[in-house]
């Protein structure tokens, strides 16, 4: 029986654990600039140790994002990104690494639960990320990942209640995502001092590993996130890096050179 993406999630972690650091999780905007150019940037996520990759989505109103991945969504879907090709890109490295579409509800929903997970998993998805499809809202689409191996993966961020929290963290599956941060997602020059008794308190209530993302932008930083989380997100400052890049060549070379300092860093 093929391993299910929930247990690929696992064995990332543990793998990660077992060498005494946190797992690392970048993210890219599918489809930008173009999707040549993001089939190359996940090979390279996956060649310079990424433990487990977020793949945006382009939607047209990204809620949770700030300037730049709103910018580069815009520029995908111009592009001519969609779904189907976003996918594409998961397939290209599932078997090596566990892959987490990021998509915001209006995606998922458009086509359905059933659909929507089916779609998932014949890509090769370890799960799924809907910052604003929380489970309690809508558990259909939970159910429809879960009942295929997938993780729906849940969010706490600051303005989340103690309670809220608590539930949220004892139903992870996957692991918990953890914003650290009230706001849209960009880099940072510093994260708050209440981080720790966040990622704490979503540990306190889990079995499953507590990862976070938001405002990590420096290998120091992600070091630094790494010694109280299980996995770092990592996201505006790799798009950014595509973003500034002269051409395909230079952005694999920006983002590689970044991984590798962060899995130094970690």
């Amino acid at each position: 029986m093929a391993e299910s993406g929930i247990d690929r999630i696992a064995a990332a972690f543990a793998a990660a654990r077992a060498e005494g650091r946190a797992a690392l999780m970048p993210y890219l905007m599918g489809g930008f600039p173009d999707m040549a150019t993001s089939a190359a940037v996940i090979d390279a996520y996956a060649d310079t140790g990424a433990d487990l990759i977020e793949l945006g989505v382009p939607y047209s109103d990204p809620l949770a994002d700030g300037p730049v991945i709103h910018a580069a969504g815009t520029a995908a879907l111009a592009a001519g990104a969609r779904l189907d090709g976003v996918l594409g890109l998961c397939e290209r490295v599932a078997d090596r690494v566990p892959v987490l579409p990021m998509v915001y509800a209006n995606v998922a929903l458009t086509l359905g639960a059933e659909r929507f997970a089916a779609a998932l998993a014949d890509a090769g998805a370890a799960g799924a990320i809907i910052p604003d499809l929380p489970r309690a809202e809508d558990p259909s689409v939970a159910a429809a990942l879960i009942e295929r191996g997938l993780a729906p993966i849940g969010f706490v961020s600051p303005t989340t209640s103690p309670e809220r929290l608590a539930g949220i963290a004892r139903d992870a599956v996957g692991f918990t995502y953890v914003v650290s941060l009230a706001g849209v997602t960009g880099e940072r020059a510093s994260l708050p001092p209440e981080l720790g008794e966040m990622v704490a308190a979503v540990k306190r209530e889990s079995g499953a590993p507590a990862a976070v993302g938001f405002g990590i932008g420096t290998p120091e930083q992600a070091a630094a996130v790494g010694t109280i989380a299980d996995g770092v997100i990592i996201g505006t400052r790799l798009v950014r890096a595509v973003a500034d890049a002269a051409d395909a060549g230079a952005a694999i070379d920006a983002v590689s050179g970044f991984m590798a300092d962060t899995r130094t860093a970690l």
